[in-house]
């Protein structure tokens, strides 16, 4: 049987945009992410001279908020969208 957090996150997928100039590459946000959507780019490095977190899987994000909400530097918006099937 589902626990009531799988419950609550049928039907809804989110999109992750990032501000990766203000992103200081911490990986607090990879650390909670549940469906392993964020990593970190070692391949650039940002304005501030990090490597920044990018986004590797977007169709798994299931819009949780969990990067966003632990995020020090708040470079994440998270745009919902809701699954034509799901509702």
């Amino acid at each position: 049987m589902p626990s009531g957090a799988e419950v609550v996150m049928t039907g809804r997928r989110g999109i992750p945009h990032i501000a990766v100039d203000s992103c200081k590459g911490c990986a607090l946000c990879v650390s909670v992410c549940p469906e392993s959507v964020l990593t970190i780019d070692d391949a650039r490095v940002n304005l501030k001279g990090y490597y920044p977190v990018s986004v590797k899987a977007v169709e798994n994000c299931i819009a949780c908020l969990n990067c966003a909400l632990i995020c020090p530097d708040v470079v994440f918006t998270i745009e919902r969208v809701v699954d034509q099937q799901g509702g």
